[in-house]
């Protein structure tokens, strides 16, 4: 009798960890089923509704630092390509967060051959491998097939068969999720180029656009293109380098943190709250993070040690209504030998030469300030490409204080760059640099 207590005992405790783990895969289940993202017009303006609520984007490019996002009011995120794709959809469900997730396609730009059938086949399965094994997740916003895939290398006319290779995509999308809208992404505006990519593939929900200074026009451009779609931004961001002003010897030059900030407050207002034609979804600032373009200040809001800019305030600011407590210190000019960097400063190799950097901090913290010289780059990127952070160059320095800075000028007669780091000891930061050239 004890023996058969036992066996019923035993029994019960297998049926109730059997229950049990039924409950908890219908629990996993419930977690991994997919929001219903859908495009609607409301009073003239298009949304995004997610499980049938507005949802309106306060998004920016990369992962780095979502707590910090979540703080500052931000509420979406994008992505390039897959890769940790299912980690990152799982820490935007620990925030909040939806995603717009990419889907990588290679550039004619960067060598790929969209007339080889074979290399585009084997992209193709890829790509339906990764949509197949992310549909689920409910915080997926919206698919990004491709990025700039616009951007031909030496002038070339767009290759109609890149766009027929994106209508793979987009057709796949639409028979196996139905749930979540399906995009590409246009560098700027070029009616020529969405033409052709409407043409071959006329069933995208929407139109992505990446613009910087041109953001300040956007509704004006997206008239003139005739884009009667609705429109996301997928990036935005600072004056971009090929906009920007450069120096006798075709060097960009970059604006301060401070002006960045300026900027982009009032492009964001233009671009975002005034539109009239209702068709911006809204967009996703360009990085959040450290990237090396140019320099390795010009798009990141952060530098590499972590501290944040003057345009994460901006943001911060455009989402919640208030900039944050502690603000970033902010930069009103920056001069090399008494000149701005539009003077094409050429200096005597080894002569002494003095930088000096203007800055205040809305908060009155004490400032203290960092100083490097670097290279160029030697090898220029294009289309977001990678590239390699230039060499820090060693100088002599002959006295360092309160924003001012006299140093040797390099013994090697070559391009250089003078960057400064001011610093509120709060994880905030100002950034500025200027061109020059030794001879």
């Amino acid at each position: 009798m004890q023996m058969n207590l036992k066996k019923i005992a035993g029994a019960i405790l297998l049926i109730a960890a059997f229950h049990s783990c039924v409950q908890l895969e219908s629990k996993n289940n419930d977690l991994l089923k997919p929001s219903k993202v859908e495009l609607k017009k409301v009073d003239g303006n298009y949304h995004f509704f997610v499980n049938g609520e507005l949802y309106e984007v306060k998004g920016v490019g990369g992962s780095y630092d979502l707590a910090m996002l979540k703080k500052s009011g931000g509420n979406t995120f994008r992505t390039w390509g897959t890769h940790q794709a299912k980690e990152l959809l799982d820490s935007a469900q620990r925030y909040d967060f939806m995603v717009a997730m990419g889907l990588s396609m290679r550039k004619e730009l960067h060598n790929f051959n969209y007339d080889d059938t074979a290399a585009v086949s084997k992209q193709f399965e890829k790509i339906k491998k990764d949509i197949d094994s992310l549909k689920h997740h409910p915080n997926i916003l919206c698919w990004v097939a491709g990025n700039e895939l616009n951007l031909m290398s030496g002038g070339k006319a767009v290759n109609p068969k890149v766009y027929d290779a994106l209508k793979q995509v987009v057709d796949y999308i639409h028979e196996t999720d139905p749930n979540h809208p399906v995009t590409t992404a246009f560098a700027g505006v070029n009616k020529t180029h969405i033409d052709v990519a409407m043409e071959r593939c006329p069933d995208l929900d929407f139109i992505s656009l990446q613009v910087y200074g041109s953001l300040l026009t956007i509704e004006e451009s997206a008239k003139e293109a005739e884009i009667t779609k609705p429109y996301l931004i997928t990036e935005f961001g600072p004056v971009g380098h090929w906009e920007r002003p450069s120096t006798s010897w075709g060097r960009e030059i970059e604006e301060t943190s401070s002006e960045k900030a300026k900027g982009l407050q009032n492009r964001m207002q233009k671009a975002f709250i005034s539109n009239k034609s209702g068709l911006c979804l809204g967009g996703y600032a360009f990085v959040w993070g450290y990237k090396q373009e140019r320099t390795p200040t010009w798009y990141g809001m952060f530098i590499k040690t972590g501290e944040s800019t003057e345009v994460v305030d901006e943001l911060t600011k455009f989402w919640t209504g208030k900039y944050p407590e502690n603000r970033a210190p902010q930069i009103e000019k920056f001069e090399l030998n008494g000149k701005k960097a539009i003077n094409n400063i050429f200096l005597e190799a080894g002569k002494e030469y003095t930088a000096k950097v203007f800055a205040s901090d809305p908060n009155n913290d004490s400032l203290t300030y960092a100083w490097e010289t670097l290279s160029e780059v030697k090898v220029r990127s294009h289309g977001g490409g990678r590239e390699i952070r230039p060499d820090n160059v060693e100088v002599k320095i002959i006295s360092s204080e309160n924003g001012t800075f006299t140093f040797i000028a390099p013994p090697i007669p070559s391009e250089y760059r003078i960057f400064v780091y001011v610093y509120d000891g709060k994880n905030k930061v100002g950034t500025a640099n200027i061109p020059y050239c030794t001879k």
